[in-house]
Parts: structure tokens; C-alpha cells; sequence
């Protein structure tokens, strides 16, 4: 029986694990953190005969050495161990890697990119499932992609997977060796995980494997780095703006005129009006944006535009990104924890109106946050700070000449203070967009949507 090890116990990981047993091999989970969550897990998988060691990482140190090593997401890929491995000739690869190779028969759309993935991936996903299609969304948005892989290898004829839409971020394209989808989308590139990458060129040089290994290649032109790069690099690529026809990079494309997505395939191909962009409920230009590149992936798939058309009218938006939580007193409170770094917050605060009370704070990434504290400068009221960013944070805007904010601490009190703040100050919106990852209060920045959600609920009427 060959053995597999699989390091890190999370969604991923677990599902990998699975998915490696149910096909006749010998797995061991390993991970090096220890918790009562995490010693009920090992319990659960003991009883489907999956060994997980908690509190240290693999013994490559024996003789005895597993033929294949997965690594969870998280899981930083230049770790001594893995480094180890390789050496060692172990086949080392991620856990979208593994889905891969299991749904490589069914076409995927791969959508990466530094912000702007999550809701091109539901918009898309939306999109091909009112056209008939058994298209689940998977990888770092719904199902771990060993999840849908294993019902992919369960279902019966009737539950055939159609396409697969695949939400990949650099770490899962890292260690992905083969993945190569029918269609790639590259959102947006600004400088993200850099403590993991190193350096832009890294970071950049990962997303674009992505897209060099995409049949059909799909990119923002409105983005200021990749429209830079354009069609010197992605010469075969369909790009999009929201600006215009005069605006398309190259002659093949999707564009907003006159309040309607066109689509131009090729040279001498008449533009074709899709769907109105006021079809989604969505606000802001980064998500008519987002919906130019999930439109051009339908049409590319060959769906028609009257399920195009329906199933942006019905989306609803993606939870934690500008979500409407409640109104109070004619204040909207919104949701935009999954703003992780200075451009997404810079858009959230670009895309709500003004006068805002804007809560920001957490455990900050390295980046240029000038844009953002010029947004802040020209649309907030008050800032209220959260979390270990906080100190320097209210540094950051002295030194820019804003002075209206206050060290708030925890997210119960930024909500509470941001209610008295907004009728003080007749503000419109209550925006929680972070700038910062949730690590030092929270598990994910989910949860920490989640805590803003709750609390903005019990605000006394």
C-alpha cells in the first residue's frame, strides 16, 4: 500500500487526506499546532483510519519514507521540511495540485489575482449554474478542491461535474505543478504577501504560470500594473475596462459603453451588447469590473447571454465584501472585513458614499497606503481603530494632516462609538474595511465579519 503524508490539518487537508484513502493509500496527517478543535478531528479521522500526529511536523529522518507529501494552502512552501522532501526525491505537491489531477478531464476556470478574485469567482460560478451547468466553486472560496474531487470520483452519471470554477490564490498556485485550466482570470496585482514571496517579481511570476498555462486568457486592463505590462507579455489574452472601446487593450475584449457590458471577440467582429451592467446589485466600478471578466469567461464557454443576463440580476453579492449589514437610523452599516491590504480598503472606501466612519485596523501588511490615506482623507468623518495596527495606524494619519480618529481597541467598541459618531457627524455609512489581515483578534477575517455582523444587530433601536 503506498504512503502519503499530508502537513496541515485544515478543510484542505482533510480532504486530501480523504480523497488519497479512498483510492487505496496509507495517509498520515501531520500538523504542528495542538488544540481541543484539533484532537477532535484526529479522533473523528481515526475512525476512518487516518493517523493524525498533532504537535510536530513529519519524520523524514527514517528510513521508512512516504512516496508522496501534500501541503495544505498555508503551508509555506520553502519550509525546511519540504525542502527536505524534495531533496529526499518525495513528490511534493499542494492540495490543489492533487484535486487537479483528479478533475483534469472536466474544463476549469482559474481566477486569480491580489483582490477582486472572490466575487468574480461567485459571479462566475452564479453565471455557469443558471446556464444548466453542475459547476460547484471551489478551492479558496466554497469546497476545498479535494472536496469536490472526491464527490467528482462518488457521483453517479446524473451528477457529472460540467466545469469546475476555481478560486486560486498564489499559495495554491505555488505548489499546483500541472494545473492548467480551459480559462484564467487575473483580477488585479498589487503587492500582497511579500513576507511569504519575498519579493513583487515572486508574487507576480506565480500568478502568471496560472495564466501561461490557461488555453484562454482573460485580464483587467484597467489594472495599473498588468495593463503596463500588457500586450508585450499576453499578446493571445481578451482584456477589459470599464472605460470603453477606446480604451480595450488590443482588438478582442470586453468593455462598458452606454451602460451596457459588449463584447468584441476578434478584429472584424461586430461589438455585441451582453447585459446591462445596472443588472447587478453590486455597487462600485471594481465590481462592474469583476463582472466584465466573469461575463467574458461565459461567453468563452459558449453560455448564452439570456442565462448571462439572469444570473447577474439574482446575485446577491459575496458575504464580508461591501455587505449590507442593516440600516440604523438611516446609517448603513457595511461589511468589508475581507479588505485585507491598503488597495482593497482604498476601493471599499472609494465605493460607498460620503461622509463615512470608517473602522480600520488589525495586524497590518507591508504595502503603499498613500491611496488609501488620501480615500480616507476625502471621505471619512472618523476613524476608529482596531488591533495591533492601531498605534501605528493614527501615526500613518497625523502624519498626512487627519486627526479625527481614535483608538478604539476591540471591535464592540468601534461599533458602538461609530453609531454616536455617525449622527454627530450625519454621516451616511458605517464601514468596517480593515487595510489589515485579522490574526491578532481573530481566527480569519470571517469571523471577524461575523463579530461586526452580530454586534450591528444588537445596536439599540
Amino acid at each position: 500500500m503506498p504512503e502519503a503524508c499530508i502537513i496541515g490539518l485544515g478543510k484542505s487537508g482533510v480532504a486530501a487526506a480523504r480523497l488519497l484513502k479512498q483510492e487505496g493509500w496509507e495517509v498520515e496527517i501531520s500538523d504542528t499546532n495542538t488544540s481541543p478543535t484539533l484532537l477532535k478531528q484526529q479522533q473523528e479521522l481515526a475512525a476512518e483510519k487516518i493517523t493524525v500526529n498533532l504537535g510536530h511536523s513529519p519524520n523524514l529522518d527514517t528510513n521508512h519514507l512516504p512516496e508522496l507529501i501534500v501541503v495544505s494552502p498555508g503551508v509555506p512552501w520553502d519550509i525546511p521540511i519540504l525542502a527536505k522532501a524534495r531533496s529526499l526525491g518525495i513528490e511534493t505537491i499542494g492540495e490543489m495540485e492533487l484535486a487537479w489531477r483528479h478533475l483534469q478531464n472536466i474544463p476549469w476556470v482559474g481566477i486569480t489575482g491580489t483582490n477582486g478574485k472572490t466575487t468574480t469567482t461567485a459571479l462566475t460560478a452564479a453565471i455557469f449554474q443558471a446556464a444548466g451547468f453542475n459547476a460547484p466553486a471551489c478551492g479558496n472560496i466554497g469546497y476545498a478542491a479535494c472536496e469536490v474531487a472526491l464527490q467528482g470520483t462518488q457521483s453517479q452519471t446524473p451528477n457529472r461535474l460540467d466545469w469546475i470554477i476555481g478560486e486560486l490564490s498564489s499559495y495554491q498556485i505555488e505548489s499546483s505543478v500541472t494545473l492548467s485550466p480551459r480559462i484564467g482570470i487575473w483580477t488585479t496585482f498589487t503587492p500582497d504577501h511579500l513576507p511569504r514571496h519575498k519579493t513583487l517579481e515572486n508574487y507576480y511570476n506565480i500568478k502568471a504560470k496560472l495564466l501561461n498555462n490557461s488555453q484562454l486568457k482573460i485580464f483587467n486592463g484597467d489594472d495599473a500594473y498588468l495593463s503596463k505590462i500588457g500586450l508585450n507579455q499576453w499578446q493571445d489574452a481578451y482584456w477589459t475596462t470599464v472605460k470603453g472601446k477606446d480604451f480595450l487593450i488590443g482588438e478582442k475584449g470586453f468593455y462598458i459603453e452606454d451602460g451596457w457590458v459588449i463584447e468584441k471577440l476578434n478584429f472584424t467582429s461586430a461589438p455585441k451588447q451582453i447585459v446591462e451592467v445596472s443588472a447587478l446589485r453590486m455597487v462600485g466600478e471594481h465590481n462592474q469590473q469583476n463582472l466584465l471578466m466573469s461575463v467574458a469567461a461565459a461567453r468563452l464557454a459558449n453560455i448564452d447571454i439570456e442565462a448571462i443576463s439572469h444570473a447577474i440580476r439574482e446575485f446577491p453579492g459575496v458575504p464580508h465584501r461591501l455587505e449590507h449589514i442593516c440600516t440604523w437610523e438611516g446609517i448603513d452599516f457595511i461589511n468589508d472585513t475581507k479588505a485585507t491590504n491598503y488597495d482593497a480598503a482604498e476601493v471599499g472606501l472609494a465605493s460607498v458614499k460620503s461622509p463615512a466612519i470608517l473602522i480600520a485596523g488589525g495586524e497590518a501588511k507591508p504595502g503603499d497606503d498613500t491611496g488609501w490615506l488620501a480615500k480616507i482623507q476625502a471621505k471619512a468623518a472618523a476613524v476608529l481603530l482596531i488591533g495591533n495596527a492601531a498605534p501605528a495606524f493614527a501615526q500613518r494619519l497625523q502624519e498626512v494632516g487627519y486627526h479625527n480618529y481614535e483608538i478604539v481597541e476591540t471591535m464592540a467598541n468601534a461599533v458602538s462609538k461609530s453609531a454616536e459618531l455617525a449622527k454627530q457627524y450625519q454621516a451616511s455609512v458605517v464601514l468596517l474595511s480593515p487595510a489589515c489581515a485579522s490574526f491578532d483578534q481573530y481566527p480569519n477575517f470571517e469571523v471577524r465579519g461575523d463579530d461586526f455582523r452580530q454586534l450591528c444587530l444588537k445596536i439599540p433601536v
